[in-house]
Parts: C-alpha cells; structure tokens; sequence
C-alpha cells in the first residue's frame, strides 16, 4: 500500500488543499452572496469583501513560489490568513446587517475558519520543511571564452 495515499505529493500551489478550498469559496462568495449586497454597499462591504476573498488564494499561491525562503513563504501566509479572517468578518457582516442567504454565508464562515487553521499549519509543516540539497550539474557551471 502506497504511504502517500491519504497525502498525495505537492507540485504546484494547486494541489494544496487550501488553495483548492479557498478558491472555490471565492467563486461562491463571488456569484452568490456580493451581488445580493445593496447598491449602497457598493464601495465599502462589497469592495472589501471582493478584494479579500480573492486575495487568498492569490497569497498562497505566490507565497508558494517563495516556499524555498522561509521569510517569504511565511509573510505570504500570514497575510493569507490576515485575508480570510477578513473574509470571515465581511461575511458575517453580509449575514447579521443585512440576512443576506444566512445557511450559505455559515458554511462559508466555517470555510475560511478552516482555511486560516490549515494556513497556520501548513506555516508550522514548511517551517520544518528541509530541501535536499543537490549537486549542480555540469551545464550550470559559467562558460568563458
């Protein structure tokens, strides 16, 4: 039996589980609850939560071509996690001023709730991450003439 089943290797920021949950939330966020928001909200609850709802997953995955430095990787998922508590707050604001689609607005609370705990883990994992350090191969060496 194959070790890695229950966690297949990471290749790209899209295989990352909160990359994967944090998008679809923004989609969701995006299509169902922004539009029912009131004109008035335009420029304020609406922007904002725009904004930090799409930062997410934006954060992770630049924060993940950054992974090999930890200070860069860490700033990106902190402010990630600064992101959708931001999210959460916004949301709860959409479901409490205005009873904008209360079951759904839930979910997606408990969404980035989950969200901003995998980002605190996975800044704890990569802290102790260790990349293996290889060789350089010959085509890497400086040519002069």
């Amino acid at each position: 039996m194959n070790s890695n089943s229950n966690n297949p290797q990471i290749k790209s920021f899209r295989d990352l589980r909160v990359y994967q949950n944090t998008y679809q939330a923004m989609l969701i966020v995006m299509k169902e609850i922004t539009p029912k928001l009131p004109d008035s909200e335009k420029f304020d609850l609406r922007d904002q939560l725009s904004r930090s709802c799409k930062a997410i997953p934006r954060l992770i995955a630049e924060g993940y071509g950054k992974r090999h430095q930890k200070a860069g990787f860490q700033k990106y998922l902190d402010d990630a996690m600064g992101e959708s508590n931001e999210t959460i707050v916004s949301l709860e604001q959409c479901r409490d001023i205005y009873a904008i689609e209360k079951e759904l607005i839930n979910k997606l609370v408990d969404t980035y709730d989950m969200a901003s705990r995998q980002l605190y883990k996975l800044t704890i994992a990569w802290s102790t991450f260790k990349r293996p350090l290889t060789k350089p191969s010959d085509d890497t060496s400086i040519i002069t003439d």
